[in-house]
């Protein structure tokens, strides 16, 4: 009995059916004997049964429907086969007619492949010389436009060129040809260096150079205007530029071309690029400037002493060939205490004129020991600042290697430039001081003469 139980207690819970045979018992109210559970079980049955068939009718009818929509797609898919096959069958038939058309086509070209070749080539080759060309700017781009639509169109070489874009390809290169050896003068728009745009009268040399207001100009292809250079050649450059603008027409000038490139080469690049004075003297930084200051001392203190020897030396020869004793040259002063002392023992003579000699020597030969000083210093102050330079450069290598040669070349310029600025001055000095001491010795050798002559005289008159 309790086995018995416990299986209808299964059945209850497994079955949808016992909940609905329970919704007709009233609420509150549960089976209480078995008898009325069987009951349940047997309503719930019935239901499920009959549902079930309607359920079975439902499916039957569906998959007739589902059957006769399988046949239509499978005749829908076998009528979609017969027509791809015909459209194959066309495709092979059209295929095999361009064949033999491409081939008659190719037949019917025959040399003219070749000149496509060669239109293709000439437009292309000239739209790219065309592009950073200075002549671009007078002649506008269009040129190059109409060379990349040639180009592409001969590339395709499915349709023939006209008479009007060969004679437009002659007509180009001609004009090219004719501009690179032509100087010509017009206006244009001219990019400042500050981006400013502003017109200017041009004046282009041939395809190598053109100027404006004294002034070497570039041609930016990106905006297809002259534009000036960053940074101009140094002044006897440009001064050729300004005579080029204002000579008139059939007037020869002289003016400095860079043949090297249509729009400025590697010489235009290096003159540019090529420190000036002032900035060759920044390189040499405090000692450079300290060595110039020095130097510049040195040679006008030695030109100045060279100018006052100049001056007593001639006064001295004029004193040599004159009588009359005058005071203001060195010569007239040790002629007038030998003329004192002449009538006094020879010894006495001899020491007074001595000591007249030794008295006008320091004025002779002042500043000359100065200037040969600076021109000793001057070598070994560039010695100091080629050793500084190389400190500053070997400690760019340990700091940063030796990968950028521009961090070193700080150091390197200031090694370099105090050495050429040492020499600089070294080299002129030491040669005005040369130039100085012979003229203060023949100075002296000249009074020295003359105090030996008087000695002799005095000698002969005893």
């Amino acid at each position: 009995m309790r086995l018995l139980k416990i299986y209808l207690f299964a059945l209850l819970i497994s079955s949808n059916q016992i909940l609905v045979a329970q919704e007709d018992v009233t609420e509150g109210e549960a089976p209480s004997t078995v008898q009325q559970l069987l009951e349940l079980v047997k309503e719930g049955q019935v239901r499920e049964q009959s549902e079930n068939a309607v359920r079975e009718a439902e499916f039957m009818a569906n998959k007739n429907k589902q059957a006769s929509i399988l046949a239509a797609e499978k005749r829908e898919l076998a009528r979609q086969e017969r027509i791809a096959d015909q459209l194959e069958a066309e495709y092979k038939k059209n295929e095999e007619i361009l064949r033999v058309k491409e081939e008659a086509y190719k037949k019917e070209l025959g040399s003219l492949v070749e000149l496509f070749g060669h239109l293709q080539s000439a437009s292309g080759e000239a739209a790219v010389q065309f592009t950073g060309s200075l002549s671009s700017a007078q002649f506008g781009t269009e040129r190059v436009d109409f060379l990349n639509n040639l180009t592409a169109k001969m590339s395709e070489t499915t349709e023939l060129p006209t008479i009007r874009e060969i004679e437009g390809l002659w007509y180009e290169l001609q004009r090219e040809m004719v501009a690179g050896g032509e100087i010509a003068s017009f206006e244009a728009s001219v990019i400042d260096v500050d981006g400013e745009t502003s017109n200017c009268n041009v004046v282009r040399v041939g395809l190598f150079n053109a100027v404006c207001d004294g002034k070497y100009l570039e041609f930016a292809a990106s905006k297809g205007q002259y534009a000036f250079l960053p940074r101009q050649p140094e002044g006897r450059y440009t001064r050729t530029a300004n005579n080029i603008a204002s000579a008139g027409v059939g007037e020869q000038v002289t003016f400095g071309i860079d043949p090297t490139g249509p729009t400025g080469g590697s010489l235009l690049a290096n003159l540019i690029q090529t420190p000036s004075l002032t900035e060759r003297l920044a390189q040499g930084r405090e000692i450079g400037y300290a060595i110039v200051i020095v130097g510049l001392l040195g040679t006008l203190l030695a030109l100045y002493k060279l100018y006052v020897l100049y001056v007593t030396g001639r006064a001295v020869r004029k004193q040599s060939k004159s009588k009359a004793l005058n005071s203001n040259n060195p010569l007239g002063r040790v002629l007038k205490v030998g003329e004192e002392h002449f009538s006094k023992d020879i010894d006495t003579l001899e020491l007074k004129l001595a000591e007249a000699i030794m008295a006008e020597r320091p004025d002779i030969e002042r500043y000359i020991g100065i200037v040969k000083i600076i021109s000793v210093v001057a070598p070994l102050a560039g010695l100091l600042g080629t050793v500084t330079g190389m400190i500053v450069t070997f400690q760019q290598i340990t700091l940063y290697g030796t990968g950028d040669p521009k961090l070193m070349a700080g150091g390197i310029s200031q090694a370099l430039v105090t050495t050429v600025l040492g020499l600089l001055v070294a080299i002129p000095t030491t040669l005005l001081h040369s130039f100085a001491n012979s003229s203060a010795r023949e100075i002296v050798g000249v009074l020295e003469e003359q105090s030996t002559g008087i000695l002799a005289e005095r000698a002969e008159s005893k």
